[in-house]
């Protein structure tokens, strides 16, 4: 060996020592072991408590959006047969149609839109001279504003929109000015 070899060889002995004797090892009495264990296990109870108390929150906020929105299929589907008996009402209007005929149609139609709105659905508001927002509205063309005052503003409602709660299920369809 070396002088070199040598000369590392007795630093690594002398730091290995060195280690040793500034951490001096501390031995834990049965007592205070099972202290230290009961807070590992404590912790670790208080976290799967936690964790489960979000999970059951979770679930049931889920299962209350399923609940409110588990009809809208049913709802979108019947948003057309609203549409068909507005338009009728309108042409029984134009025609000048007998009474009954349209009492009747009307009759039927409150009754229909009554037992939509009583499921949770809304109409969505939105009238001629409204602004036009993208979020909030469909557009489906544009034509030269009748004034500057509604250029950009809604000119025509094609089609209602309407929501199930809180979520619109159909946008309304409108024309805007340019």
């Amino acid at each position: 060996m070396s002088e070199k070899d040598t000369n590392e060889t007795v630093n690594e002995q002398l730091v290995n020592e060195e280690v040793t004797e500034a951490t001096p090892v501390v031995e834990l009495t049965e007592e205070e072991q099972l202290k230290e264990s009961l807070e590992k296990e404590k912790d670790q109870f208080m976290r799967l408590f936690a964790e489960f108390e979000n999970y059951k929150k979770r679930t049931n906020k889920e299962r209350i959006e399923l609940f409110k929105t588990a009809s809208k299929d049913v709802m979108v589907s019947m948003l057309p047969v609203l549409d068909d008996f507005e338009r009728a009402l309108s042409h029984i209007e134009d025609t000048k149609e007998t009474k009954e005929l349209k009492k009747g149609v009307s009759l039927i139609y409150q009754k229909l839109f009554t037992t939509l709105e009583q499921k949770g659905l809304n109409v969505v508001e939105v009238k001629k001279g409204d602004t036009f927002n993208a979020d909030d509205h469909e557009a489906i063309t544009q034509i030269p504003a009748p004034s500057s005052k509604l250029k950009g503003k809604v000119i025509d409602v094609i089609e209602k929109g309407y929501k199930l709660g809180d979520k619109v299920v159909r946008f309304p369809k409108v024309v805007i000015g340019q």
